[in-house]
């Protein structure tokens, strides 16, 4: 008889081990993507290569600017918005071990002193009233039979939102970088286009002398002194107007770098606008580098996971308790008569009805899921949108600042001819003022231009998921 009894209990034993390992949440295949073989901006053709060996890390270095490198750092060390994030990943790890701690037995300890007086009133007395102190240690001992895998899908959705978060701390990692990037070189436009207006002035300034010595000479006339002070203040008011908007950028870059704007400065600086060349790489690489991505697919995983759980609740809920310790009303409480233990209680529950709540609980999960898959191919087209986009205005821009440069330099020709033909008679004010205007705004555009050619690089980065290849 103990025989079988001991091979009954290891087959009931060989069987709740079998089950432990049971998972009621379907099997997960990342979401498949469709990467064409060469972006449709680039001409020709690239075959596909891992991207595992691409650069990463400070991007920005390729524009070898160190005031960039300056705030790049100072905005990873400072930021508000990334230190928010970092603390929500911190949150989704500390999520995940508080989740897994219920696939280990809780364990509490307990102690307790006491004296009490019986009345001598209570039954099986014999009339007398009793006075003795109880004490007691022990420990109590509960845990989860994970049969139906409701912790194990617990723990596995909580690790794929982690896996999100850290994604999402890289994505609004790589958004402060590219805005702080972006707004820095906004600042350096502004700056050339100071100096610009500067010259400007000085030029207008020069014309206006002209202008007023042959007005007093009596070969112009007032109008054409009118019209000189007219455009001269013109660009005098342009200079406020650009001071104005730098101002406003450069409290931009202390909001990025987390610096209070009134005891930040960048000082004004003219350098060259010209971006360094960046490789595009091609699509397939594009899912593997872009953080926004792989937070998508983890937050599908996450609710694959969870559709487990849902099912989980159909089935009973199994745990067993064990208790034991020593008690003890006199003498030691720790003699050898003292000890108790008990077994159990060993639970299950199962619901019988709920009205449909565990029915619908498992189509949320499902229609959350469904959620997550269309979120992640929204996610992806735009990246190939965003990517594309950046790719269109490299190669648009780089055409659009060669015909703007002849642009500005014709139009400067224009403006000493205009300048040289009114000096010389040929002609009135009106021409050399309409030359004047014609080429600041045609070397503001050609300012303009390069700027955002050096913005676009930017973008171009970031829409590429953060790292770059220098372009042979």
């Amino acid at each position: 008889m103990s025989k079988a009894r001991n091979a009954a209990t290891a087959a009931v034993l060989t069987a709740l081990l079998a089950t432990a390992a049971c998972s009621l949440a379907p099997p997960y295949q990342p979401p498949a993507t469709v990467a064409p073989p060469a972006y449709k901006e680039v001409a020709g053709w690239t075959a596909a290569a891992p991207a595992d060996a691409t650069p990463r890390g400070a991007w920005w270095s390729m524009f070898a600017d160190p005031v960039l490198d300056d705030l790049e750092t100072r905005a990873e060390q400072a930021s508000p918005t990334l230190a928010a994030a970092l603390a929500r990943y911190d949150a989704a790890r500390a999520l995940v071990s508080l989740t897994a701690s219920d696939q280990i037995p809780t364990v509490v300890a307990n102690t307790s002193a006491g004296r009490t007086r019986a009345s001598a009133g209570r039954p099986l007395s014999n009339g007398s009233a009793v006075t003795y102190n109880a004490f007691s240690i022990g420990a109590t001992l509960d845990y989860e039979l994970d049969l139906w895998g409701r912790v194990r899908n617990s723990v596995r959705a909580d690790r794929a939102d982690a896996a999100a978060s850290q994604a999402d701390l890289a994505a609004v990692r790589l958004s402060l970088q590219a805005s702080v990037a972006d707004a820095y070189f906004r600042l350096r436009g502004l700056d050339a286009q100071a100096a610009l207006l500067h010259e400007t002035v000085l030029a207008y300034e020069r014309a206006r002398d002209l202008t007023t010595t042959r007005h007093d000479g009596g070969i112009a006339s007032g109008l054409d002194v009118s019209r000189a002070d007219n455009i001269l203040s013109a660009a005098r008011a342009q200079i406020s107007a650009t001071a104005n908007e730098r101002a406003a950028t450069e409290h931009e870059i202390a909001a990025l770098t987390g610096a209070v704007a009134s005891s930040f400065a960048i000082a004004p600086l003219v350098r060259p606008l010209e971006p360094p060349p960046v490789a595009f790489g091609v699509p397939s690489q594009l899912v593997e580098r872009r953080p926004d991505v792989a937070k998508a697919e983890r937050r599908i995983a996450a609710a694959n996971f969870r559709i487990g759980v849902a099912r989980a609740a159909y089935f009973p809920n199994i745990s067993l308790g064990l208790g034991g310790g020593v008690e003890a009303t006199s003498g030691s409480i720790f003699s050898s008569g003292a000890g108790f233990w008990a077994l159990g209680p060993a639970q299950a529950l199962l619901t019988l009805f709920d009205g449909g709540r565990r029915r619908a609980q498992v189509r949320i999960s499902r229609a959350q899921y469904d959620e997550a898959a269309a979120n992640y191919r929204s996610t992806v087209l735009t990246a190939f949108r965003e990517a594309e986009d950046q790719i269109a205005a490299t190669r648009h821009l780089t055409a659009q600042a060669a015909d703007q440069l002849a642009a500005a330099q014709a139009a400067e020709r224009t403006r000493e001819l205009a300048l040289v033909r009114y000096r010389d008679g040929a002609s009135d004010y009106l021409d050399v003022v309409t030359a004047q205007t014609a080429s600041l705004e045609a070397e503001r555009a050609a300012l303009a231009v390069q700027t955002s050619r050096m913005q676009t690089a930017v973008s171009l980065v970031r829409a590429l998921g953060g790292s770059y290849v220098p372009a042979a």
